[in-house]
């Protein structure tokens, strides 16, 4: 019958599907690794540990199926963007990764604006330097742990580790490519103008290939310990977000995605590598080909509605329906939370403020409030800053019609209702929820040669259900709500 195999590297955990040829997710499983955070604002993770988890899931899913192996004819990968790994000479680890959400390389950023300039980074990289991005990071280890960088040779990211560890390739895609600041996002290859500012050697950097083609082959060592047999073909794959927007069929401009994991985002595809002037928003490569998107960034969404529960609401930890419980206690609050608002900068914020020293906040909390109404805010909070980079997204033009959802803040109808009324949009689901995983899984089948290219997967593959739209009367509930959280970012920037 066939199968692929998809898996991404979160944050919070590697996750494994096996999916047939009609789309339908046949196993899935997902194991937990750790997050690491030595400082405040700085997050760090072992690539080790994403190899532990990713043959963990790959194992679990595999003896979930009947003669899996045979029957898997390619796998796809995705992870998540920007995460630093430093090899050495042999390709082992020299440190811990730094994160997509570690904010220690303020200085380095302006080092990077002050020596290229913002219109020569627009021109070559089609976005700023910030703190979250690859290239920073590198310039971090230069001057933070010399004896470390005098031993790097190569920089990868995160779903190109596991790749590596799969297959013995160093080799990544332009979705991953592009979010480093070390690639020229239009013309499609390293900016050596970039590297040769900066001092650094291009060899550092990967060759590139193509998300959807088969770019290596699970060596004998790594079937030994995933289970998969040698000599399996791994597509490119593609840097998560993108791959999300693949697994709810958004490969082409009129649309846009958005998806609540640890961070938050809001994608919208384009023919044409578009840039906001302002640099607001990120102009990256899509998995699609001759395609790329925008994409407004929070950096803590599904993120803050986690570290809400798990800190004011511990009794409900270990209970499976947490989330269901605090999201029906905000439903029962009204708009605007009583007067509370919640800022959801817990590690620093990207769209659109570009402050890595921004950080969260009640205001407006009184004897009167309950967790319920902190519930409601803290929901409140996520979608207005979603907002907010959809409302830069619509001053760039881009046609949207409605948003399709993924991701935590697809699952609940109290939430998806709470996005439409605050975005003014119809908002809908597909048929499938498994995230960049399902992308991932659409690559390695077209890389397969399963279907001609990608759309031609999804329109095979997802269904997308019944919208629900805005309600005009709760949407002008929100504008009061909205003009608070607004007003509250300037007003404390200098406290932060």
């Amino acid at each position: 019958m066939g199968l692929f195999v998809g898996v991404d590297i979160g944050t919070s955990g590697t996750k494994a599907i096996l999916v047939d040829r009609r789309g339908n997710v046949t196993a899935s499983a997902t194991v937990a690794h750790p997050l690491y955070t030595p400082r405040p604002g700085w997050a760090e993770q072992r690539p080790q540990d994403w190899w532990k988890s990713a043959v963990a899931a790959i194992r679990k899913v595999c003896r979930a199926h009947p003669d899996a192996a045979k029957q898997i004819q390619s796998v796809g990968l995705s992870g998540q963007m920007h995460s630093s790994v430093f090899l050495d000479a042999t390709n082992r680890v020299i440190r811990p990764a730094l994160l997509w959400c570690d904010g220690r390389t303020t200085a380095e950023c302006r080092t990077i604006t002050q020596r290229l300039g913002e219109d020569r980074l627009r021109a070559e990289t089609c976005n700023p330097a910030l703190e979250g991005f690859t290239l920073p990071k590198i310039l971090w280890l230069r001057t933070h742990e010399p004896a470390a960088f005098r031993r790097l040779t190569k920089v990868i990211l995160a779903k190109d580790y596991v790749r590596y560890r799969l297959t013995d390739a160093v080799i990544t895609e332009p979705s991953d490519a592009s979010a480093t600041l070390m690639y020229d996002t239009a013309r499609l290859r390293w900016s050596e103008e970039v590297m040769k500012e900066l001092r650094l050697p291009l060899s550092l950097l990967p060759a590139v290939g193509r998300s959807a083609e088969i770019l290596s082959r699970v060596s004998p060592a790594a079937a030994q310990e995933t289970g998969l047999l040698a000599g399996t073909p791994v597509v490119g794959g593609g840097a998560d977000n993108a791959c999300g927007a693949l697994g709810v069929g958004i490969v082409a401009a009129g649309e846009a995605v958005a998806s609540w994991g640890t961070s938050g985002t809001i994608l919208a595809p384009t023919a044409r590598p578009k840039v906001d002037p302002a640099m607001r928003v990120h102009t990256f490569c899509h998995v699609v080909p001759d395609t790329w998107y925008l994409m407004g960034v929070m950096l803590t969404a599904g993120g803050a509605f986690a570290w809400h529960r798990d800190t004011l609401a511990r009794e409900l930890r270990d209970n499976p329906d947490a989330n269901a419980i605090l999201n029906d206690e905000a439903a029962r609050v009204p708009i605007g939370a009583d007067g509370l608002t919640f800022l959801p900068y817990l590690q620093g914020e990207r769209t659109p403020h570009r402050d890595a020293a921004a950080r969260g906040a009640f205001v407006g909390i009184s004897l009167a409030h309950t967790r319920a109404h902190l519930s409601r805010a803290v929901l409140e909070g996520i979608a207005f800053g979603m907002r907010d980079a959809l409302t830069i997204l619509r001053g760039l033009k881009l046609p949207l019609r409605r948003i399709l959802l993924t991701g935590g803040g697809a699952r609940s109808p109290f939430v998806r209702q709470l996005q439409a009324d605050v975005y003014g949009l119809p908002v809908a689901r597909v048929n499938r929820e498994e995230g960049p995983a399902y992308g991932a899984a659409l690559l390695a089948a077209v890389g397969a040669g399963a279907f001609p290219d990608l759309a031609a997967a999804c329109r095979a593959t997802l269904k997308r259900l019944p919208a629900q739209r805005p309600n005009a009367a709760r949407h002008r509930a929100f504008e009061p709500a909205h003009r608070r959280y607004r007003a509250l970012y300037p007003a404390l920037k200098g406290k932060f």
